[in-house]
């Protein structure tokens, strides 16, 4: 089962939080997380995160970068990466894009690096934000994006924590299944669900 743990955090410490967060630049293609919660126990677990194209902000840029917060565990082994995108309101899956970390859609992330996390330990409120591969894509109000990462079924992924928001400040929505939901195909419908809040997912932007 997993196991979603919510933390009490104080108005003004979230507005520092919001302040200070990298997920809050300009550059946003879509409003972003602030303050975040933890949710834990990942693994053979997908998080499904949505970006819908009727919430995206103007943008020319062809470009688009992801951004993942972690706020628990040691490391991190992620099995997939991909983002499905359908026309707006669609199920049906019109492209799958590779995602990547150092060029791999498949790495492991070290949480313990101060390299990789500056912050030690990784907590809600020192998460460790990693910048994903850059994308060739732009993104357009008519479709909406699924970003989907599987996590490995081993121990490491057991005691992982993701970042999911603490308050209601962004646009991004999403849930989780278990299982591998990265393998999917053209013509495919997307993963379904409940979706309510993003996992991991903290920013969407140009650079």
């Amino acid at each position: 089962m997993k196991t979603c743990f919510r933390y009490c955090i104080s108005s003004l410490l979230a507005l520092l939080l919001i302040a200070q967060s990298p997920f809050v630049l300009a550059g946003n293609l879509v409003a972003g997380v602030g303050a975040v919660s933890t949710v834990g126990s990942w693994s053979n677990y997908s998080a499904i995160n949505i970006i819908a194209g009727s919430t995206l902000l103007p943008s020319t840029s062809k470009t688009t970068v992801l951004y993942i917060a972690f706020t628990g565990g040691t490391t991190a082994d992620i099995g997939n990466m991909v983002m499905y995108t359908t026309a707006a309101h669609s199920t049906t899956i019109a492209s799958v894009i590779p995602v990547t970390l150092g060029g791999v859609s498949n790495p492991t992330v070290d949480l313990t690096n101060k390299k990789v996390c500056k912050t030690q330990p990784v907590s809600t409120t020192a998460p460790c934000v990693v910048r994903l591969d850059p994308i060739t894509l732009a993104l357009t109000p008519a479709d909406d994006y699924y970003f989907v990462m599987y996590f490995a079924n081993n121990g490491n992924n057991g005691p992982l924590g993701g970042a999911s928001p603490a308050f209601p400040t962004t646009t991004l929505t999403g849930f989780y299944a278990g299982g591998d939901d990265t393998q999917l195909k053209v013509g495919n419908a997307v993963p379904s669900g409940g979706a309510t809040s993003p996992y991991f997912l903290v920013a969407v932007q140009t650079s």
